[in-house]
């Protein structure tokens, strides 16, 4: 279980996320949604201790985060939601350098390469650099030394953008299956249909504020007849006086109850 508890980040002035309260169960598909600049990446970013919150609790597994750090580290695998990183390497060492960080045995390393390149239709590109590689490709790349180790907790910010449509569909399947195992799937998608398609549970946020959390069936059952993009927007879309609409004052008391 992952607990995140009164979470706030601040640049100066600028709140990036104002006292956020999560709880992510195990064995569940966990999505965020919201716009450019809503937190997503900010929260994402301080679970995998990329960012230092400036106040507020992690817990997972019943473990701090700030004092057991490394530990939780190796519960995590993370796809960030850019796959332009070690550029100068090639597949074969960005995937060495992995294994090597979770300590995976040479064994162990070669079977599960041998089958997510595969997968992924990366088996022939092994030996060329990140940087002479297209943005699915490096996406691909990233995803493969993510998996490599299969821990218990998958943080995934935006994994399917850049993807062709099967490597999607094939990730898309792999969360589901992790899921399945009792294990945590946590990812950031714009894509509605994706949300409503993976999501036991999900958090819309918009600058920095949580607008609601709960399941997809209970957001849509919240407005009958409505799509889900439709009540999205009315939520977390514009607003030209910027007051919640009726909608989501409801909303957010369903979300809290």
């Amino acid at each position: 279980m992952i607990e995140i508890k009164q979470l706030s980040k601040s640049y100066g002035d600028k709140v990036a996320l104002n006292q956020l309260n999560l709880q992510i169960n195990q064995g569940e598909i966990f999505g965020f949604l919201g716009h450019n600049g809503a937190g997503k990446s900010t929260t994402i970013k301080t679970l995998v201790s990329i960012i230092e919150p400036t106040s507020g609790e992690i817990v997972i597994d019943g473990l701090d985060l700030a004092t057991h750090r490394e530990t939780i580290k190796k519960k995590i695998a993370y796809v960030p939601d850019t796959p332009d990183i070690f550029l100068q390497l090639t597949a074969s060492e960005y995937w060495d350098l992995i294994a090597v960080a979770y300590e995976i045995k040479e064994e162990a390393k070669v079977a599960k390469l041998t089958e997510l390149s595969q997968l992924f239709a990366m088996t022939a590109h092994q030996d060329e650099t990140l940087a002479s590689f297209s943005h699915g490709m490096r996406q691909k790349t990233i995803l493969i030394g993510a998996l490599l180790a299969d821990p218990d907790i998958w943080i995934l910010d935006e994994p399917l953008q850049g993807l062709d449509p099967q490597a999607a569909y094939d990730l898309k399947a792999m969360m589901q299956a992790h899921a399945d195992k009792g294990k945590t799937v946590i990812f950031s998608t714009h894509v509605l249909d994706t949300a409503q398609q993976l999501c036991d549970n999900l958090a819309i946020l918009k600058q920095g504020e949580l607008l609601y959390n709960g399941s997809v069936d209970t957001l849509l059952e919240s407005s009958p007849g409505e799509r889900l993009e439709d009540i999205y927007l009315k939520m977390a879309g514009r607003q030209a006086d910027n007051q919640p609409t009726e909608q989501t004052e409801q909303l957010e008391e369903i979300s809290h109850e």
